[in-house]
């Protein structure tokens, strides 16, 4: 079923639409027009790869990582995406991917992936449109180990200094899972994509929200644990995610635009939340099989901080205290007994915080100590993984199977 509204017509995945048009106005109507806007570069290379075969890869690849300039061999649509990928935008100060995503990495790392990690997924399995489509590409809950692993080393890469520079681990790893969602979308409309009730397969839609997950998701968790950002600090991580976002295939008209810091992020979360449906089963069992996931990584270690079912309970109370009751309850997230144990962590990692930024010597070392751990961490991962899920399936399109 789709309604139509100010002339456009809506795909009957949206709920709420005249209270969006009431509280967000014509960002309403926006976003109901990026529904129906996939990321047309990226699925020219995903058809064209299909006809090329391995040559159409090895080009790709090649082209990723040396350069467009580095080819001697051009298929237009590889060309298309590459000089796409290679413009840096004018905003974009050089000094800022140099120096990486510093928001992040001042941050300690089992933190930031006992809480942001997970909750940016989570909040992602909550849309029914993103879940129904994931749970139709198999294996995803039997997956979640490998996907939590990859997501946190895509993080990593993607936020090291440099990690973005062409080239770079980050860059080559964002493109191939922009191509991946390519991917997904050419398989979920070989097999009948219902688009008038959901809309284009992973679309720009789709892209703002997880763009928002990996922002405000991740550091709304963080903040739940004590650590919180300055208004500073707010907008030069957000700068940086925009960038991602230009390389992730986010169109430059899109809603993500306009946000600057945690408030402006909030706005567009709002809207994006109140329009969706609340999840369903497929989000549930994604929410559960990551949290299951991140339970057995944290616990699996040499050292583990605390047993399988006190790390449980901490993340059931993270994601709580991140999404609220009402959307926990919905993605059948226990009410945890972690509370005391939560009071006492924010109050440790404010004052840690406190020292770690009270001069710039400090604030400098802090960073120093934890972008070693980062990258320590993001090798190690590298090794074990082997090549990442998402670029396989991106390249063979093993998710049509």
């Amino acid at each position: 079923m789709t309604h139509a509204h100010q002339g456009l017509e809506a795909p009957g995945r949206v709920v709420n639409l005249d209270k969006a048009r009431d509280r967000h106005g014509e960002r309403a109507d926006r976003m109901v027009a990026l529904l129906s806007v996939g990321d047309p570069l990226a699925d020219a290379v995903i058809a064209e790869m299909d006809t090329l075969g391995k040559e159409g890869r090895r080009i790709l690849n090649a082209g990723l990582a040396d350069g467009l300039a580095s080819l001697t061999e051009r298929p237009p649509a590889i060309t298309a995406l590459l000089r796409q990928l290679e413009t840096v935008p004018e905003w974009v100060n050089p000094d800022m991917l140099r120096q990486g995503e510093v928001s992040l990495l001042s941050i300690p790392m089992m933190w930031f992936e006992l809480s942001a990690i997970t909750s940016a997924l989570v909040h992602t399995y909550s849309s029914p449109a993103i879940a129904r489509l994931l749970v139709q590409t198999g294996r995803l809950t039997s997956m979640a180990p490998r996907r939590l692993m990859e997501t946190t080393m895509w993080a990593g890469q993607t936020t090291m200094p440099g990690g973005l520079l062409r080239g770079a681990p980050g860059y080559q790893s964002t493109a191939q899972v922009r191509l991946l969602h390519a991917r997904m979308r050419t398989g979920a409309n070989k097999r009948g994509w219902d688009t008038a009730e959901w809309g284009v397969p992973i679309n720009q839609v789709d892209l703002a929200r997880t763009w928002l997950d990996f922002t405000l998701s991740s550091f709304g968790a963080i903040a739940a644990l004590g650590i919180e950002l300055t208004k500073a600090e707010q907008q030069d991580l957000y700068r940086y995610w925009q960038y991602v976002a230009h390389l992730l295939g986010l169109e430059n008209d899109n809603l993500h635009k306009e946000v600057t810091d945690h408030d402006s992020a909030r706005e567009l979360g709002h809207l994006l939340d109140m329009t969706i449906g609340a999840p369903d089963e497929n989000s549930r069992a994604l929410t559960a099989a990551m949290i299951q996931a991140q339970v057995e990584v944290l616990s699996s270690g040499p050292q583990p901080l605390m047993q399988r079912t006190e790390f449980t309970e901490l993340i059931h109370g993270i994601l709580r205290n991140t999404l609220g009751d009402d959307r926990a309850d919905e993605l059948g997230i226990p009410h945890s007994a972690a509370s005391p144990f939560l009071a006492l962590t924010v109050q440790a990692n404010k004052a840690a915080r406190h020292w770690q930024t009270l001069s710039p010597e400090s604030a400098e070392q802090a960073l120093k100590s934890s972008t070693a751990t980062w990258q320590g961490a993001v090798e190690g991962a590298a090794g074990v993984a082997g090549s990442p899920t998402y670029r396989q399936h991106a390249q063979t399109g093993l998710t049509e199977s």
